[in-house]
């Protein structure tokens, strides 16, 4: 039973470090409860006690979870569904670049399962939790040059590069937001760019992790969750539902992310991919 005195709960996934671990800690100090999602279990352990140490009256919670994976990501919504009558806030944030091409084991390219497919799918699952809260995914300026083919969604007819790949899948995480507001009118949907940040991002190659660790003049993961914390919390009559945001400002993605055409293919074949 839900009671509105409850503090309200933010699922924060991608909350190990960079950005999700920054919105989790922020979300926990201004008394919400938060459930932290991570892949890695010491890294997620870490976090979660750095949250806690922050908090002001909320619950924390952490939840290992491997995007590679969807029966974990069905594990991970069956448990959150137990624990919580309510999400507030679902914050896709999660996923990553790859450096080359991997099929996960349910036969779908890394890069897209991460980023689109897998928090499609946790959205899905916790769609009635959602009623009357937030969806914020978090996407990236590159999506404006992503080549997403709905009907290939694992990019088999094109030569696989990992920005190519991440392109695409940042530009699924852009049309989800603008699909959802329409098919889901009762959860505001949206998506941002959180900037350049300095981050774990791009592990698998030493020249790309060197630039988002050591790069100057790069966001630390505070400055890049400000918008989705904004987004989480401004009152919902200042927000656009299916909007991409920069830097808290309503903002046109790229021609092939802001095409409803676009939008309600990704959503169909996404759903025939998942079962659902």
């Amino acid at each position: 039973m839900v009671n509105d005195d409850d503090p309200r709960l933010a699922v924060v996934t991608g909350a190990s470090s960079g950005i999700g671990q920054a919105a989790a800690v922020e979300f926990a100090r201004r008394g919400w409860s938060v459930a932290l999602v991570g892949r890695n279990q010491a890294r997620l352990a870490e976090a979660t006690s750095g949250v806690r140490a922050a908090a002001s009256g909320g619950a924390v919670t952490a939840y290992p979870c491997d995007f590679a994976v969807l029966d974990e990501v069905r594990g991970l919504a069956e448990r959150l569904r137990a624990d919580h009558p309510r999400v507030d806030v679902l914050a896709n944030n999660a996923g990553g670049m790859i450096a080359r091409r991997y099929t996960t084991v349910d036969g779908f390219e890394l890069t897209i399962q991460t980023n689109h497919l897998a928090p499609f799918l946790l959205s899905h699952l916790l769609r009635d939790r959602l009623t009357g809260g937030r969806i914020v995914n978090t996407a990236s300026v590159i999506h404006a040059r992503g080549r997403l083919d709905p009907a290939d969604l694992n990019g088999t007819r094109a030569r696989y590069t990992r920005f190519s790949a991440y392109g695409a899948a940042k530009q699924a995480n852009v049309l989800f937001a603008l699909e959802a507001a329409g098919r889901w009118p009762e959860i505001l949907s949206t998506s941002y760019h959180p900037g350049v940040v300095r981050s774990r991002f791009g592990g698998e190659s030493p020249v790309v992790q060197f630039f988002y660790r050591w790069a100057p003049g790069l966001r630390s993961p505070e400055q890049g969750a400000d918008t989705l914390l904004w987004l989480a919390t401004e009152p919902a009559a200042a927000i656009t539902s299916g909007g991409y945001y920069v830097d808290r400002k309503l903002t046109q993605p790229g021609p092939r992310a802001a095409d409803p055409a676009a939008a309600s293919a990704l959503w169909a074949a996404s759903e025939s991919a998942l079962g659902l």
